[in-house]
């Protein structure tokens, strides 16, 4: 029981919710759309908008995203996270 316990407190820890990337995402790209949806809350789609794309490629676009997402994904937070960005 108290291994169910701690594993299910690691698991919680360890789970993003849509909400937590929607803020993220808006505070350091200063968007002005973030909608994030998730099934399960390790798989996420969002569609973000933001001037910051001006100019970029849709690779340069994502890698700025993936970027800041980087210590999520390796934690196994995120375990997947496809976009759609805008300007």
């Amino acid at each position: 029981l108290v291994w169910r316990t701690r594993m299910f407190s690691l698991f919680t820890k360890l789970m993003m919710k849509p909400i937590d990337l929607e803020q993220l995402i808006t505070k350091q790209l200063n968007a002005s759309l973030v909608q994030v949806k998730s099934e399960d809350n390790h798989h996420f789609f969002a569609i973000i908008v933001s001037k910051n794309f001006e100019g970029l490629s849709l690779l340069k676009r994502q890698q700025m995203i993936y970027a800041m997402l980087q210590s999520f994904i390796a934690d196994g937070s995120i375990h997947a996270f496809s976009m759609q960005t805008y300007t």
